[in-house]
């Protein structure tokens, strides 16, 4: 497993949900944590990796990294951004 520069505070699976669930559940799972704090979110290849984090990124939230987990799934990192 790759390094982090940073703290990951909570995990969401989303890789048995299919759009639009992949992103409502992202957006649940991100919206239960303080500002600032970081979410793993586990999806897969396609129509998730694709959409999910350009969501997440009009929504407000910070993008931190994509891994490739090499198995047809990946992990995003995701830094809550309180709006306001």
């Amino acid at each position: 497993m790759a390094e982090l520069d940073f703290k990951v505070d909570s995990e969401v699976d989303i890789t048995d949900k299919v759009c639009p669930l992949t992103f409502v559940t992202a957006k649940v799972a991100l919206e239960e944590l303080d500002d600032g704090e970081v979410l793993s979110i586990r999806l897969n290849d396609g129509e998730p990796v694709q959409n999910v984090p350009r969501s997440l990124k009009e929504d407000g939230h910070k993008v931190l990294k994509l891994l490739d987990n090499e198995d047809g799934t990946y992990n995003l990192y995701v830094r809550k951004v309180e709006e306001g």
